[in-house]
């Protein structure tokens, strides 16, 4: 019996492994497809649909669960993933680069998809109750590690090398790091990962197409399960208009920061945004987040919804006020992105409570919350595939103003929301009074 490997070899380098794709094709394809001269309508819509596979979990999950192993899963699609960003390195000097960089992204898209479902799954599989608490911690920073590294570190090279080589050449250099980094996680995981258990192999081939059926059957069970909750599709249009503004300005806000003032925007260089928005934006959230968990856990997610709401939602006036006063002070820029990052961090942690504590619990737990993330992503992508050709027709001023109007509805709703579900802490304070 071989030697059980211990979880820290392995977990924070897989959600490493997660972070890096997802980043690089949400928020830092924008930036490249900016700086090389692509329209705003069509780097929000294209950049967009990227991230569709991180909806369809729940659909490739059935097939996952027939096919290969977790750990085969992982460091496969991980070369996947690397390979396709060096032939994007070699795309970007044609002349049709544009079509061709994109479909290579969306070979990275379903892959990241498929590695984040493999990761989550060799981390439930592999440790026990007690181990995934203790290792949650590696998860968050790794990934958020990966997200300095992309949106931060590698901006910044991104601007630094194309002052000597240009811009083109530039991102060039960047996407090989990523294919690099990528490439030696597939290896290293080759290596390290758990080994498959010999029985569960064994179960998989003897299942065959039957598990298909079976899965099938059981997906379809799951599925409506899942709308006949308590609350349901009131549920799900909280979590929709919860994200809604965040979706128009997510693509937006780094295409408004790199824009020269004379087109309305801040006029960042890459360093700039790399420092800024990149890195301690992301600190921002993290510290926002964990702030926000120990603020629930005193007080409760029923009395603190409303507020983390607002937290969430109000501070993108920021956006608005940086667009019409157009301040050229890097500081006063910097205070204003990050102050947004932290509100950010701090009230999308109320999101992520009020899914796994509202609309998860039952029978299909892990299953269900699946599904409300996968809805909750497709509220980031569907308003960011319109906000390109909504900031062309109103401009940065009253595009703002529109992202805005769209923070209304989730605020209404959480001033009056019903839970159908008691948490520990609503228990407890009842015990008390």
């Amino acid at each position: 019996m071989s030697k059980r490997r211990n979880p820290i070899s392995w977990v924070p380098s897989v959600y490493f492994g997660m972070g890096l794709p997802l980043i690089s094709l949400s928020i830092v394809s924008v930036l490249m497809f900016t700086d090389l001269g692509i329209d705003k309508q069509s780097i929000t819509f294209w950049t967009s649909l990227l991230i569709l596979p991180w909806s369809l979990k729940p659909i490739l999950s059935l097939i996952m669960e027939v096919f290969g192993t977790k750990r085969q899963y992982v460091f496969i699609t991980e070369m996947i993933t690397a390979s396709m960003f060096a032939l994007i390195c070699f795309a970007l000097p044609l002349d049709s680069f544009y079509a061709y960089t994109l479909a290579f992204m969306a070979v990275i898209g379903i892959a990241g998809s498929s590695h984040d479902i493999a990761g989550d799954g060799l981390y439930l599989q592999e440790l026990n109750t007690e181990e995934q608490g203790v290792y949650a911690g590696w998860q968050g920073a790794f990934y958020n590690l990966a997200k300095i590294l992309a949106n931060g570190g590698l901006v910044f090279l991104a601007g630094y090398l194309s002052k000597s080589y240009g811009i083109k050449q530039a991102w060039i250099v960047v996407m090989g790091i990523c294919a690099i980094l990528m490439g030696l996680l597939s290896v290293y995981h080759f290596f390290v990962l758990p080994k498959d258990k010999e029985d569960l192999v064994q179960a998989k081939q003897e299942k065959g197409d039957l598990s298909f059926q079976d899965n099938l059957a059981e997906f379809k069970e799951i599925f409506v399960s899942f709308f006949k909750k308590k609350y349901i599709f009131l549920y799900l249009g909280f979590i929709l208009a919860y994200r809604l503004a965040e979706g128009f300005a997510m693509k937006i806000a780094p295409i408004f920061l790199k824009d020269p003032w004379g087109a309305g925007g801040l006029g960042l260089s890459n360093e700039e945004y790399g420092i800024i928005y990149g890195t301690a934006g992301t600190i921002a959230f993290i510290i926002g987040s964990i702030l926000a968990g120990n603020f629930v856990a005193r007080l409760g997610l029923k009395k603190t919804l409303f507020s983390l709401v607002c937290v969430f939602n109000i501070p993108f006036l920021v956006y608005l006020i940086l667009a019409v006063y157009q301040p050229e002070s890097i500081y006063l820029i910097g205070t204003g992105i990050v102050f947004e990052y932290f509100s950010y961090g701090f009230g999308f942690v109320g999101l992520m409570l009020f899914m796994m504590q509202q609309i998860a619990p039952g029978k299909y737990q892990m299953a269900h919350y699946a599904f409300a993330n996968s809805l909750m992503n497709l509220s980031v992508m569907l308003p960011g595939m319109l906000s390109g050709w909504f900031c062309e027709l109103l401009g940065y001023e009253y595009f703002f103003i529109l992202v805005m109007l769209c923070t209304l509805p989730a605020i209404l709703m959480a001033f009056a929301l019903p839970f159908a579900h008691k948490t520990k802490k609503d228990e407890d304070d009842i015990i008390k009074d």
